[in-house]
């Protein structure tokens, strides 16, 4: 039987390790980032991966820093045939890393050695880019640098966020590794090294970077939104207050109003942005309020403003 440690730990890796589970891969243990306070009452909550290891009975262990812990010298000593991270939030020690009798494996979600770094799905959608997709590689101590033992290419819909993109490679990438590790135990697959020359990094993105702003063109605000949706959310000031944009769309007209410039409030909310482009908003949040349609917050508190009124503030 194959043994593997499992590194990961939003929801885009539960079904990679719920795949391995079914599959027979014995695990021998599986890695996720602590428990973190949420919500306005600081509750403890667990991981979306320590959810599954519990379900599925799987010895758990959560260091705060890895490469300084206790439970490395363990992980270390139980000498995995593979170890697998999908989205752990952490690196890996070289020492761990060499742990590993077959191979140290990847699930990264783009196509490398495009969007290197912990927001490739995001940077796909940031960027406006039409496909994206799942690289299975060797992890080495550089970041996502390592060789590529397959890939497979995910269209992104007009539709498609941060969120359904998640959903949609997690289940890409779970079906790619399976099929992937018995050609790397085989020694069929011995990787490809990356195109340094090709290389694109994609940081993680600063919740400051979050604000929709006028030097944006409709286009661009409605990759950000796509892009921070769920988490953390786009937003946007309106007569200085604060106001998530989950939806929206670039509309085909133009307009000559300077952009922050109110287009709109008829059954629709409307706002000149960069470029003379108009960015038509379809479901927003008020803090404090559910969320709602533009067209119930253009009838409320969008009614306020006056067509050519420039609302949005830097």
């Amino acid at each position: 039987m194959t043994s593997v440690v499992f590194l990961g730990t939003p929801q885009f890796a539960v079904p990679i390790l719920e795949g391995l589970h079914a599959h027979g891969y014995q695990i021998l243990g599986v890695v996720t980032q602590p428990d973190k306070k949420v919500g306005r009452k600081q509750k403890l909550q667990a991981s979306p991966v320590k959810q599954a290891a519990l379900k599925l009975e799987l010895p758990l262990y959560q260091p705060a820093k890895l490469s300084r812990s206790e439970e490395l010298a363990e992980l270390i000593a139980l000498q995995p045939d593979f170890l697998i991270t999908a989205a752990y939030g952490q690196f890996l020690p070289a020492k761990l890393l060499k742990a590993a009798k077959i191979a140290p494996v990847n699930v990264h979600g783009s196509l490398l050695p495009k969007y290197r770094g912990g927001a490739p799905i995001q940077y796909a959608l940031l960027n406006g880019d039409q496909e994206t997709g799942i690289t299975i590689m060797e992890m080495v101590k550089e970041m996502d640098a390592g060789k590529m033992y397959a890939q497979q290419t995910v269209k992104i819909e007009p539709a498609d966020t941060a969120g359904s993109l998640f959903a949609k490679l997690s289940i890409v990438g779970r079906d790619l590794l399976l099929d992937t590790l018995p050609k790397i135990a085989s020694g069929e697959l011995t990787g490809v090294p990356q195109d340094p020359a090709k290389v694109v990094f994609s940081p993680t993105i600063k919740k400051s970077a979050a604000q929709i702003k006028t030097n944006l063109s409709a286009e661009q605000a409605v990759n950000l939104i796509r892009a921070l949706n769920p988490d953390p959310g786009a937003f946007m000031l309106i007569g200085g207050n604060r106001l998530k944009v989950w939806q929206a769309k670039a509309s085909e007209e133009t307009t000559k109003q300077a952009a922050g410039t109110l287009v709109s409030n008829k059954k629709r909310f409307a706002i000149a942005m960069a470029d003379q482009t108009v960015l038509e908003l379809a479901e927003v949040q008020a803090p404090g309020k559910k969320r709602m349609s533009a067209k119930d917050f253009a009838n409320g508190q969008g009614s306020h403003y006056e067509i050519g009124q420039t609302i949005l503030a830097d």
